[in-house]
């Protein structure tokens, strides 16, 4: 039989690895447990292997190994499946801490060079990292880990066959969809309770169901879980038939407790198909409430966002609900007013830097931009001058401007060493409002600036990007003036080539672009809007620089002296030094 080398590892066929060969090395032919046994490598011959390529140090390897071993414990009753852990631990105590809570096999720690080749031989990019091998040696998949996820020992024996089958299966269970299909598993029929009680799944058969993705620890979701709470006790107290199941997503039972916020219904804690139902549904966020309508189909991919806007009027989560929400939501951004999105009962004024109270009322007919940001936030604070600097310039050319800093910071000391170096207006530090215009501009991230216009309508909730591109040119951040903007710099192009060879950059043609800000690699000044553009190499070359005149270049680098260091000038054109 012909063999082959791969890296220092032999191959039958080039094709199909020999175990020993692979696992071995010249002093070692055996691989060893955590208890320190060894377990000869020709014990292996007909077995499936995963080479489990992961260290202790690495998180998402954490996360995954008790995964990989719930599998492997019901594969190993089968007698012909095992698996080795490949460590990329940097010590030994490391290694044996991690190995200590697998039931495989490993490579000795000791032997680093097998660890390496192996490492090499299945290029081995990122960890976790499983390689599926048939008894033959024979890469199945190196994408055991995604299996692992969807599919655990039912992707078993692990082939494109099977894995085939099981996506067809799925495919199968989307069209033909129902409560059942969704949360009952092999070994459970029925969800529970908070103190522990069994509910069969089919007592939730006919009813609008939401499915209630959520971790108490992260706070979006506890702070929604109360929200959530409260619309399910009224439609419950009005006869709704109407149900909540929780799939939660902690890692810890006490916080998987405490997502109880109401007397609902939940998958078990730890429970397979949270992590199924969350690939399902191609969870991206939480809070997420997928809705299921009577007849087991999706109403509602996330209801999460409504359910906290309009509470029980949100029911039953139809698409006929939906567009008469949208219609609620056009009449209300129609009829709002500064006065509207800032006062809140008592709470009618913002303060200033000497912490004295301005009446919201005293802003009325102003732009008025509101600053979501915090201390702790780098690109916040990295965004923050660059604001100083565009309102300063805004307020030179128009009083009627403000900006309002509605902060995320943790205490109080930290709002106040951060609005010290702001100079416009704040909402108090912990006022009630800020949670209200969070959730009313949908504020899933900082820094975020939105833009009100002097009528008190929204103008846009993108002005951070605007302030970036255009600096105080964006105000007052209205489609017209973009548009002008857009004239102005399509007039500022007028004439250019579209396409430029220049001697700066010989390797490739460069292509006119719009680029925002850059730094020019040819005169290294920084650049802004247009540039001569090589996507290839990411080079910028200012028009200046690529327009200019054969009389400007010869005026500037003939004289003595003038030429620049790492420039080599030949009188028509300087070009970098190589």
């Amino acid at each position: 039989m012909a063999e082959a080398k791969n890296n220092g590892v032999e191959t039958i066929n080039g094709d199909c690895h020999d175990f020993k060969s692979l696992l071995s090395s010249p002093d070692r032919d055996f691989l060893v447990r955590n208890n320190a046994d060894q377990v000869k490598i020709d014990s292996l011959k007909g077995k499936k292997l995963g080479l489990y390529f992961s260290a202790s140090w690495c998180g998402p390897c954490r996360r995954f190994t008790p995964n990989l071993s719930e599998v492997y414990s019901e594969l190993s009753r089968k007698g012909d499946f095992e698996v080795i852990f490949v460590s990329a631990d940097e010590d030994e105590e490391s290694f044996n801490g991690y190995f200590s809570k697998m039931p495989w096999l490993a490579i000795p720690f000791s032997d680093s060079t097998t660890r390496k080749q192996l490492d090499e031989s299945f290029k081995v990019m990122g960890i976790p990292h499983l390689v599926l091998l048939d008894e033959n040696g024979k890469v199945l998949t190196d994408e055991g880990v995604g299996i692992i996820r969807e599919y655990g020992e039912e992707g078993y024996p692990f082939t494109s066959e099977k894995i085939q089958e099981l996506k067809d299966l799925e495919e199968k269970a989307r069209k033909e969809q129902s409560i059942k299909t969704l949360l009952v598993s092999r070994s459970r029929d029925f969800v529970v309770t908070s103190d522990g009680n069994k509910v069969p799944i089919s007592d939730l058969e006919g009813k609008t169901v939401g499915l209630y993705f959520s971790a108490f620890s992260f706070k979006p979701s506890a702070d929604f879980t109360l929200k959530l709470a409260e619309v399910y006790k009224k439609l419950k107290e009005k006869g709704e038939d109407f149900e909540v199941v929780m799939i939660s997503i902690e890692d810890k039972e006490e916080s998987f407790k405490e997502s109880f916020g109401a007397p609902w219904l939940a998958l078990p804690f730890k429970d397979k198909n949270c992590e199924k139902l969350a690939r399902y549904f191609e969870l991206s966020g939480l809070p997420t409430v997928v809705i299921i309508g009577p007849d087991g189909k999706t109403l509602h991919p996330n209801a999460a966002d409504a359910i906290d806007e309009h509470g029980i009027e949100a029911y039953p989560f139809t698409p006929e609900k939906f567009a008469e929400l949208k219609e609620i939501e056009k009449a209300k951004e129609a009829a709002q007013t500064l006065e509207s999105v800032l006062i809140s009962g008592d709470l009618d004024y913002v303060i200033g830097k000497d912490g004295a109270q301005v009446k919201v009322t005293d802003l009325v007919g102003k732009t008025v931009l509101l600053y979501f940001s915090a201390h702790w936030c780098p690109p916040c604070r990295s965004f923050t001058p660059n604001l100083v600097e565009v309102y300063k310039k805004i307020k030179e050319k128009d009083e009627a401007f403000e900006v309002i800093f509605i902060s995320s910071d943790r205490d109080q000391t930290s709002f106040e060493e951060y609005y010290f170096g702001m100079p416009w207006l704040a909402l108090p530090f912990g006022d009630a409002r800020k949670s209200l215009l969070s959730r009313k501009f949908k504020v899933q991230g900082i820094p975020m600036l939105i833009a009100i216009g002097p009528t008190g309508k929204t103008i846009t909730t993108e002005a951070r990007g605007l302030v970036l591109a255009h600096g105080a040119d964006a105000y007052p951040f209205t489609e017209q003036r973009l548009k002008e903007i857009e004239a102005k710099y399509e007039e500022m192009a007028k004439g250019w080539p579209k396409k430029l060879k220049h001697k700066v950059h010989e390797e490739h043609e460069l292509e006119l672009a719009r680029r925002g800000s850059y730094v020019c690699d040819g005169c290294e000044e920084p650049g802004e809007v247009w540039s001569f553009y090589c996507k290839e190499c990411d080079f910028d070359l200012h028009p200046k620089c690529g327009l200019e005149e054969d009389k400007e270049t010869k005026g500037d680098v003939k004289e003595e002296g003038n030429t620049k260091e790492g420039w080599v000038c030949d009188g028509d054109v300087c070009t970098r030094a190589s």
